[in-house]
């Protein structure tokens, strides 16, 4: 019960008091399943981009922190080919820093704030870690066309009622299972700790 009427709460205040650059909207009629979007900020690669997210609310929320992983693919150090996101606020201590009195609309800030300032140094994907750290130029202009590719609108149709245009979605799930498929082969990845 504490869970859905916390959830009721964050809703309201994110629908009402957006951060700038972010939305979360509830899908169908499922309290614990979300969705936002996080556009790209301004001076970072991933500029005016529109990158849609997904949000599992466990059962024990707020003291479990959500699930939350990218469903449009992006290029970052700290984000996986399935959209999994490295950051202390989606875990649990000793390891991670999320606590109770955090909400969505923070850890939605953190990660938007994560992809300005990516932090190579506790990496999902170390090879694009690696470019950022020794040659950020190629990383700036993979990262530019990724976001190109893959979280530019291409018509004002594409966003609905706050609700992604799923044929869309389905082109991107491909898409992201071809990269994944691709990186087998590379064992460039390290797990997030």
């Amino acid at each position: 019960m504490q869970r859905a009427s916390r959830l009721k709460r964050e809703l309201q205040m994110l629908s009402t008091e957006p951060p700038p650059g972010i939305s979360c909207w509830q899908t169908e009629e499922q309290i614990d399943d979300l969705r936002a979007q996080i556009v790209g900020g301004a001076g970072t690669p991933y500029e005016s981009g529109v990158f849609s997210l997904e949000i599992k609310v466990p059962e024990r929320y707020p003291f479990e922190p959500p699930k939350i992983r990218f469903l449009t693919p992006i290029y970052h150090p700290n984000i996986d080919s399935s959209g999994r996101i490295c950051h202390d606020a989606l875990k649990l201590p000793p390891k991670g820093a999320w606590k109770p009195s955090l909400n969505i609309s923070t850890v939605l800030s953190s990660i938007q704030l994560l992809m300005a300032e990516p932090n190579p140094d506790d990496p999902l994907m170390a090879d694009i870690s690696s470019e950022f750290k020794y040659n950020k130029q190629l990383y700036m202009e993979k990262a530019k066309k990724w976001t190109q590719e893959h979280a530019f609108q291409k018509n004002t149709g594409a966003m609905e009622g706050n609700k992604e245009n799923t044929s869309d979605q389905k082109v991107s799930s491909r898409k992201r299972e071809a990269l994944s498929a691709q990186q087998v082969a590379e064992p460039a990845k390290k797990t997030c700790v």
